[in-house]
């Protein structure tokens, strides 16, 4: 691995992969479309070519708005290898946010997927009568396409060696712009040497064994981005899944032995996987639940007792096969990023023979501070794992987790006060999250510290501790902590209506619409009993004492959430500041 300095080393040189060597799949309508590593290598020897003869040179910026698919890792090799650093741009990114970071990051050229997206796109540039060329993955009429563009670069005979050899570990390979929960997007720096020594502090994740992978989150978001040059390194096949609409087809017919995911996608598959379990009868349902009930008692791989073991082999054998049979029947782990993974979905995946790797990080840490591993002697639940070996975390005075080493950002692309914010004259990096370290050495997450807020008590409420708690009932769906400077705490939560209706008709409660659903007393009483439930291991000035259930799902779309499913609390508490003063009012 030290050979690796530059990230296109990882397709430029051989490096020890078990004899593999780089593929990249994709769906089309004849199955799966695979790339070889000579086959990859010539598209971005090509496009790079055709890039640098459109006049673009070292230090200029390309974006790409796409889904996941192998033009994804083209473009940014093609980019990396002459010095231009890619400006990936989340494909929900709303139009004022996407005209700031086209015009902030000074881009030159574009790259697109598909018909929306390019409308998208072609729509801000002519708003702001920008004229940068488009080239799309697709054949659309009326907009140029990456494939006349790679027949370019193969006219070129342009030698590319002397721009490969320019590009310094140090240079600039990306500009990722965060969405953040408020204020303007701001782009982080990330260079060549920030990012492979991610790649390199992470390797021991990957076994030789593991030949195979999935990738469905998104390739514009740093955690993901990083995995895949992970997988790059060690030989590990890749399959694209685009979007999820097709996954579950996509996992059985890859089955992979690794893929990312967000806690999100687990809490669905796992409410999904007990909704089926309730429509058994007889003894199915009660070996099911029982099963079910002995994967939430499930400890640390070597603190199990043997009588415990014993029966997990029987659970394995009878319930939880069919599990692993559901995601392809080969999965050895699944690495989970992005939020707060609830503890007893990490206990009962790893019972189930399904082992969840919890990690942590941050798009300025190039992402992963710390992470769990496969290793039994290597985990610990309600962790995030044990600190990279190549990085230096201390808890602050306040209980602020900061960060140093070789992973961290520079700073902020023109932003000198946000750099001087977050990254300390002893370089250390403000993470914005509260944690400990435990004893033995892994790291735990209690809270994000712009997220803490007093009551008008003066008592400190912790709100992501609380929900997570709260999300542990299937029939809420989403939920967010309010009280600063209150009395008390209260939640809006979005119910998990097709699980409410279910209820609903088994409890025989008319179910005529959300809206009144969500105002029928029983119901009411129903989603009472379940916030004591979650309340009983908490302070009283932390106890959740008010709630208001809430028609609409808080979506990207519609503002709500950022592109990585978190809160965006600013702007929730301004769309529902009437239903907040209605709590509080009494």
């Amino acid at each position: 691995m030290s050979s690796v300095t530059r990230l296109f080393d990882y397709i430029k040189k051989d490096l020890p992969t078990a004899g593999r060597e780089l593929l990249l799949a994709k769906r089309d309508t004849h199955g799966w479309k695979k790339y070889k590593k000579s086959e990859i290598i010539e598209l971005v020897d090509s496009l790079s070519k055709a890039i640098l003869s459109k006049g673009l040179q070292k230090g200029d910026r390309i974006a790409l708005m796409s889904g996941n698919r192998p033009e994804w890792n083209i473009i940014d090799f093609a980019c990396n290898q002459i010095g231009i650093a890619l400006v990936p741009l989340y494909p929900t990114l709303s139009a004022q946010d996407l005209s700031y970071i086209i015009n902030d990051a000074d881009v030159k050229l574009i790259f697109v997927s598909n018909q929306e997206l390019t409308d998208k796109v072609n729509n801000v540039l002519q708003q702001n009568q920008l004229t940068i060329d488009i080239y799309t993955f697709d054949q659309l009429t009326g907009f140029k396409n990456y494939n006349e563009l790679v027949e370019e670069g193969k006219e070129q005979t342009i030698d590319l060696v002397p721009y490969n050899e320019a590009v310094r570990p140090d240079d600039l390979l990306t500009l990722i712009y965060t969405s953040g929960t408020t204020g303007k997007p701001k782009g982080v720096c990330l260079t060549h040497h920030n990012i492979i020594s991610n790649v390199e502090a992470c390797t021991h994740l990957l076994t030789d064994d593991i030949t195979k992978a999935l990738s469905f989150l998104p390739l514009c978001h740093i955690f993901e981005r990083m995995v895949v040059y992970l997988y790059m390194s060690k030989g590990v096949h890749i399959y694209y899944a685009e979007n999820l609409d097709n996954i579950v087809v996509d996992i059985n017919e890859v089955k992979p032995q690794v893929f990312t995911t967000v806690p999100r996608v687990l809490e669905k598959v796992y409410d999904k996987v007990v909704e089926k379990g309730k429509t058994l009868t007889g003894i199915k349902k009660a070996l099911f639940f029982w099963a079910v009930n002995l994967g939430h008692e499930y400890k640390e791989p070597l603190s199990n007792s043997a009588f415990y073991n014993f029966k997990l082999a029987i659970a394995r054998k009878l319930i939880f096969s069919k599990w692993q049979e559901a995601l392809g029947g080969n999965i050895r782990f699944i690495i989970s990023g992005g939020a707060a993974l609830q503890e007893r979905l990490a206990r009962v995946f790893w019972a189930a023979g399904i082992n969840v790797l919890e990690g942590y990080g941050l798009t300025e840490t190039s992402p992963v501070i710390a992470v769990n591993s496969w290793d039994p002697k290597d985990v610990k639940f309600g962790s995030v794992g044990r600190v990279l070996k190549n990085l230096d975390v201390k808890i602050a005075e306040d209980g602020e987790i900061l960060v140093k080493g070789p992973s961290i950002s520079a700073g902020y692309y023109k932003n000198e006060e946000a750099t001087k914010e977050s990254i300390d004259e002893q370089h250390y990096f403000h993470t914005g999250d509260i944690g400990e370290l435990t004893p033995d050495g892994f790291l735990r997450i209690t809270d994000r510290k712009k997220e803490m807020f007093k009551t008008a008590g003066g008592k400190y409420v912790a709100p992501q501790v609380l929900e997570n708690k709260m999300m542990e009932s299937t029939l809420i769906a989403q939920v967010m902590v309010i009280g600063e400077n209150q009395r008390f705490p209260s939640a809006l939560i979005v119910p998990a209506f097709d699980e409410l209706e279910k209820y609903c008709k088994f409890k025989g409660i008319p179910y005529e619409s959300k809206e009144k659903i969500i105002e029928t007393p029983q119901i009411l009483e129903k989603y009472q009993q379940e916030i004591n439930k979650a309340n009983a291991n908490f302070g009283h000035w932390e106890q959740i004492k008010k709630f208001v259930l809430l028609p609409t799902e808080w979506t990207i779309d519609s503002g709500e959430l950022t592109p990585k499913l978190s809160l965006k609390r600013k702007v929730i508490l301004q769309k529902f500041e009437t239903t907040i003063k209605g709590i509080y009012a009494e």
